[in-house]
């Protein structure tokens, strides 16, 4: 193999939900040969780059684990809710080939232009934050799934108005966070200015399957707002419930009361 196509890795990283974007911009600006680029940072190795994006994201291309750790140290430090264990997604490449393509997780690339690398990794950094949407959801629907099933089984869901409100505001905040961060999966603002790179970017969101994904997303989001109506319905009838044997308690006392008049 020619120096040319050596092979070479590359790797995303969801750390957290967000950056503190302006402060970690200042910090890598002072400290690294770093380059802003719209919503991201593109960081400069020796040997390959970084990119960061302001959604928690980064993407390396050939940066040594040492630098890595480095880099990631200081990403915690302007993280949003950082990931406790941060997904992953791992790609091979070379540069200098006679195509662009991805097979099985392998890029090939005629040129190694840091526009190039960069064009990719929005769809990467897309793909792995949709990722962590997807089990967000996923996760949320597991722990909710015996609310329907204890619905349909038994007629109620014998949970108090705390416990019944509680989960609500789980689901909530599940949908309300993936639909508040729903327009990183547009196209991304950086292909208004170099709209010459689009079609790379094109080619990376086709094989990560992003729209795709974004509508089976969407379809979760859907079970997630269904789950929140039957919740909604089922506080509304327990409240009803509550209401009405308040007021069968009241005609009675007042029912025992008029029997005690009249006797006495």
């Amino acid at each position: 193999m020619s120096e040319a196509k050596i092979l070479k890795r590359c790797l995303s990283v969801c750390i957290a939900q967000a950056f503190q974007f302006a402060p970690l911009r200042e910090k890598l600006l002072d400290t690294q040969r770093t380059q802003g680029v719209r919503d991201a940072l593109v960081i400069d190795y020796k040997q390959g780059c970084a990119v960061v994006f302001s959604y928690g994201v980064v993407v390396y291309w050939q940066v040594a684990l040492d630098d890595r750790q480095a880099l990631q140290s200081v990403l915690r430090d302007f993280a949003i809710n950082p990931d406790a264990e941060p997904q992953e997604d791992h790609f091979s490449y070379e540069t200098g080939c006679e195509f662009d393509r991805i097979q099985h997780d392998h890029i090939e690339l005629q040129s190694g232009d840091v526009k190039v690398l960069l064009a990719l990794s929005h769809a990467m950094a897309q793909s792995i934050k949709l990722a962590a949407f997807e089990n967000q959801a996923i996760d949320t629907i597991r722990t909710t799934a015996h609310l329907p099933q204890t619905l349909a089984r038994e007629g109620a869901i014998k949970l108090n108005r705390t416990e019944t409100a509680r989960i609500r505001g789980q689901l909530f905040l599940t949908k309300s966070d993936i639909i508040l961060n729903y327009d990183l999966l547009d196209t991304p603002e950086f292909f208004w200015d170099h709209p010459e790179y689009q079609a790379m970017y094109a080619m990376a969101a086709n094989y990560l399957e992003i729209q795709p994904r974004t509508t089976v997303l969407s379809k979760k989001l859907e079970t997630i707002h269904e789950l929140l109506e039957v919740l909604a319905d089922e506080q509304k009838h327990q409240h009803s419930s509550a209401l009405e044997w308040i007021i069968i308690w009241l005609i009675a006392v007042e029912v025992v009361m008029s029997l005690l008049d009249k006797m006495f």
